[in-house]
């Protein structure tokens, strides 16, 4: 049985940025990186796909999409530290 060998984004990113420039053909790609030229050739394709979303606007695309989670965390935790906030004030008034 064959086992699937899992390769890190930049590798993939180094093997497609080097498809997309065609300076060598993908044979020689597949051989100097050792990969199978199909999956060169997908990685070109998704590299390619991908791009657009790299120049769309704020707020869009795949950096806008990660961001989102942290954002609301980030507004929940204001939220919970103004409330604790204003609880500490009243506590200090009735001190007085």
């Amino acid at each position: 049985m064959a086992r699937k060998k899992i390769y890190g984004a930049g590798f993939k990113a180094k093997v497609a940025l080097a498809a997309i420039k065609e300076a060598d053909p993908v044979s020689q790609l597949a051989s100097r990186f050792g990969v199978h030229a199909t999956q060169i050739h997908t990685w070109k394709r998704q590299a390619l796909d991908g791009l657009e979303s790299l120049f769309a606007g704020p707020g869009k695309g795949r950096a806008g999409r990660e961001a989102e989670p942290e954002v609301a965390e980030l507004y929940e935790q204001i939220g919970r530290l103004k409330m604790e906030l204003e609880w500490l004030k009243k506590k200090v008034a009735q001190g007085d």
